[in-house]
């Protein structure tokens, strides 16, 4: 619905286009000058409001202060006082402080910190970028609480850097719930300037479990598929393993999840004494090298991948490592046992202290 348009006076048209293009100018200042253009333009108040993302009463205030003061009308009221400065410190200090109760909120924004202040949003930005402080980000962390840790520490460490004469070490485990997902429509291949695109829905056809042993002074994996991951299914893999590798002596590094543990398993390798078992200490299967392996698979051949069926999706899996067997390289091992457990003892040592 068109009404009688806002008369602007001389030369006030260029002025508020100027302003809508200017990046030095508030959003305030912005969202007033195209208010008062749509007005110009006969826009109903409702109209503008829904354009805007303002309220009605707001635009009949904003189209009447333009009629009474022209531009000047739409500056920003003169506050009382002196206009409020912190230190650059008072501003970090009130940032790594929880935001009040009031606010409902877990965290601090730059608008919301700005408002509280009573400074303005851009100054606090720029402080939070000097200062490398980001409220918006959390990270976790978990130390061990395992009572064997130093032992288990040195002991893995020790494979890893110092690994036994004629033996080979492996990092085994699973990576289970692996989905086989299609999408509900074809993938868009990437072409120059644009890449690809896959819809953000999917069909879920089914998981599978992969049971892998990283060999880390070659890179190289074995590894097969099973519908499920219980300790049945372990030891079938563990069986498999030991075929690979009829004659060497084995140390494998794994985690302490139950299916591990079973009385079967802890049979089968009692029955195979050139097989030795090194578990990560309890919250640290980080230290198990498999799991950077698993990462890479993840990124380069599932995620991105389109299956319509689990036997797509395993055989996709099988084609991935046979095409990363030959290009392997050995997976190095940096950080001393000595170096993780006084990271670990400052992370158990700050978190008794709070």
């Amino acid at each position: 619905m068109r009404i009688k348009p806002l008369l602007l006076r001389d030369g006030d048209d260029l002025e508020l286009a100027r302003r809508l293009r200017s990046r030095s100018i508030s959003s305030g200042a912005a969202q007033r000058a195209r208010i008062v253009l749509l007005a110009s333009q006969g826009e109903s108040n409702s109209s503008i409001a829904e354009l805007v993302g303002v309220s009605r009463p707001t635009v009949i205030s904003w189209r009447a202060r333009y009629d009474v003061d022209g531009l000047a009308g739409l500056e920003d009221d003169a506050r009382s006082g002196r206009p409020r400065s912190l230190d650059r410190r008072e501003i970090v200090s009130a940032t790594l402080m929880p935001p009040p109760k009031k606010y409902g909120v877990t965290h601090w924004s730059s608008r919301l910190l700005a408002k509280h202040l009573g400074i303005g949003y851009g100054t606090v930005a720029r402080i939070w970028r000097e200062y490398g402080v980001q409220p918006w980000r959390s990270e976790t962390f978990k130390f061990s609480t395992d009572p064997e840790l130093v032992a288990k520490v040195t002991d893995i460490v020790g494979l890893y850097l110092d690994p036994p004469e004629n033996a080979i070490v492996l990092c085994v485990d699973e990576k289970s719930q692996i989905q086989a997902l299609d999408r509900t429509a074809p993938t868009l291949p990437m072409q120059i300037g644009m890449p690809e695109k896959q819809t953000h829905d999917y069909i879920r056809n089914g998981t599978t479990t992969l049971f892998a042993a990283l060999e880390i002074a070659t890179g190289k994996v074995t590894g097969i598929c099973r519908p499920r991951h219980r300790h049945q299914e372990f030891l079938v893999f563990l069986k498999h393993v030991a075929r690979a590798y009829p004659k060497q002596e084995l140390h494998l590094v794994m985690d302490n999840y139950a299916t591990h543990k079973k009385a079967e398993v802890r049979e089968w390798l009692a029955a195979n004494p050139r097989i030795h078992v090194h578990f990560t200490p309890t919250s640290a299967s980080w230290m198990n090298l498999v799991e950077v392996w698993f990462g890479i698979i993840e990124r380069q051949a599932i995620h991105r991948g389109t299956f319509r069926s689990v036997r797509e999706l395993t055989a996709k899996i099988r084609e991935f490592i046979n095409g990363w067997n030959p290009r392997a390289q050995p997976f190095v091992w940096t950080k001393t046992a000595e170096q993780i457990l006084v990271k670990a003892d400052r992370k158990t040592t700050s978190n008794s202290g709070h």
